[in-house]
């Protein structure tokens, strides 16, 4: 397991990724660090801490399904998660957090 407390605390203060439609509130105050699914999680485990995105309260309530709200189609809620994890990626670059050799 890839865990980082420097990758999930580096999220406080930052611009949600997520940035979904019609949900995001825009706030820097709410966001966390948000856990996407992958092969790496399990029943009761979150995924690595390299699998996950910049999220404001409302998206990361809408991706954990808290909302009540439906996606569009099947393939938007990973369109979502998977630009919001490059975008995060690219910050976490940017900042130092994550380097590469």
């Amino acid at each position: 397991m890839i865990r980082s407390k420097k990758i999930t605390n580096s999220a406080r203060g930052e611009a949600c990724t997520l940035q979904i439609v019609g949900v995001c509130n825009g706030s820097p105050e709410t966001v966390v660090f948000c856990h996407f699914p992958d092969e790496s999680h399990g029943m009761g485990l979150k995924a690595d801490d390299i699998c996950g995105g910049f999220g404001c309260s409302a998206c990361h309530d809408m991706i954990d399904g808290r909302t009540g709200l439906a996606w569009g189609d099947t393939g938007e809620k990973h369109w979502y998660m998977r630009r919001s994890q490059t975008r995060t990626l690219r910050r976490l670059f940017e900042t130092g957090v994550l380097k590469v050799a």
